[in-house]
């Protein structure tokens, strides 16, 4: 059964492929730079009668005070709830009535924003987020508002496993650092947030020296133009960051239970992974698909889920940061089997290091990693996403015709050598679940933590 569904699911993704990845090879991107100096990067769909907008402004929550950890995440939940003379209900009902959608996400190096609008609504549109850019209003009923819905947030992840792993592994791999500090930040740290410190925070980070944006849909070079400076060209040129040292994960090698009484625990482990600007990059990209980035075709799920029925599902995935890369291995099973699967997960991670993929590991997973990059164009959305994912990561405007060949041009050699570069060192592993699921004796040296790559 389990050969007839991967056989399936292979037949299932190379129709796909085959029906978008003309759209991706086809993608034209034009570089915009607008009258006040603001570069865009274009892709035309005059076939679409809507425009689709991704930026993003370096800074995200690496910029949170030490003392306000959360700050730039209730900043973002805010900037839609109100701007300039509008309130929160008439700045949704604003957007409501033009079906225009608009929102702001916070992550640890940068501040998202997503707009979306049918054209015949564009001017609309693009005055509504340069309103909540330049004149949030930050209300006390619509902060207090957003700021309890956090609150809340926070008490259910004190108990929910997964949340309680994540956040002892970055508390613990990043004490003392901006990385430390968990994104939606602690309780007492967001009742502590004050609407000075709102508006000081959007004032330091939303600036346009700091600032990536894609365009996507029915709209030309010039439209463009007008639009991105009409939105962001009253934005202050220079943005005021504070230095976010390069670090490295730190007591890799060491294991930390968290204690929540629950039937089925969370095991997080992570390390140096590969930062993005490496030449092995795309190699560990490859080889982190094989081993556990794959889903049902991944050795780790094979070996822990359809092997042994430790876990539901397992993955790795390499997450290269502004200020460190990563690499990571996550998974949920019984309290009472926690050990075991933490030891078939290490010595798979050791496998890997040794003896590296296979050559029909290799193959197919170049094919996959090939074939289904097509399926991050299937939307506006989605490509204009890409677009400000690339400029962030500084790929060149050629990436999406070049990074196919990135791929094809990983041999076995190199896939054998990265493999035991990235899976050869300490990982810090954390437990959230039982006492007893803590038993297990610490991470093999041949481990490594996995980055989450495009």
């Amino acid at each position: 059964m389990t050969h007839l569904i991967r056989t399936v699911a292979a037949a299932a993704v190379a129709l796909v492929v085959a029906v978008l990845a003309p759209a991706a090879q086809a993608t034209t991107i034009e570089r915009v730079v607008t009258p006040k100096g603001i570069e865009a990067w274009l892709v035309r769909e005059p076939s679409v009668p809507m425009i689709a907008v991704q930026f993003a402004f370096r800074g995200g929550a690496a910029q949170d005070p030490a003392d306000r950890a959360g700050l730039a995440n209730l900043a973002a939940s805010l900037l839609d709830e109100g701007a300039g003379d509008l309130d929160a209900r008439a700045f949704q009902q604003r957007l409501e009535s033009k079906a225009i959608e608009f929102s702001m996400s916070a992550y640890r190096d940068f501040l998202m924003g997503s707009l979306r609008t049918l054209t015949e609504n564009r001017d609309e549109a693009v005055a509504l987020m340069k309103m909540a850019l330049t004149a949030p209003r930050f209300d006390p009923e619509a902060v207090e508002r957003i700021r309890a819905d956090i609150l809340a947030a926070l008490r259910r992840d004190a108990v929910q496993p997964n949340e309680l792993a994540g956040r002892k592994w970055w508390e613990t791999a990043f004490a003392g650092h901006p990385y430390g500090r968990v994104n939606r930040g602690t309780l007492e740290d967001v009742q502590a947030i004050t609407i000075p410190d709102l508006k000081g925070y959007v004032g330091r980070v939303l600036a346009r020296d700091n600032l990536k944006i894609g365009i996507v849909g029915n709209i030309d070079a010039a439209a463009a133009a007008r639009l991105v400076d009409e939105a962001f060209g009253s934005l202050p040129a220079k943005a005021q960051l504070a230095p976010v040292p390069q670090a490295t994960p730190q007591d890799l090698g060491r294991r930390v239970q968290v204690e929540v009484d629950v039937p089925q625990s969370t095991l997080m482990l992570g390390g140096v992974g590969i930062a993005r600007a490496d030449p092995d990059f795309i190699p560990a990209y490859v080889v982190n698909h094989i081993l556990g980035g794959g889903s049902f075709s991944s050795r780790l799920y094979r070996e822990v889920r359809e092997s042994r029925g430790l876990a539901y599902g397992v993955s790795s995935s390499l997450v290269p940061l502004k200020s460190a890369a990563l690499f990571f291995v996550s998974t949920a099973t019984r309290a009472d089997r926690v050990k075991e699967s933490m030891e078939v997960i290490e010595a798979e991670i050791r496998r890997m290091a040794e003896e590296g993929p296979t050559a029909e590991e290799l193959a197919q997973a170049k094919s996959f990693l090939k074939g289904s990059y097509a399926l991050s164009f299937d939307t506006s959305g989605k490509i204009a996403s890409q677009l400000v994912l690339i400029q962030i990561d500084d790929l060149g405007i050629d990436y999406i015709d070049r990074r196919n060949g990135l791929i094809e041009a990983v041999t076995l050699d190199d896939a054998r050598r990265v493999a035991k570069r990235l899976l050869s060192g300490k990982m810090l592993a954390t437990v959230a679940g039982r006492p007893e699921a803590a038993t297990a004796a610490a991470p093999a040296p041949s481990q490594t933590p996995p980055v989450k790559a495009q």
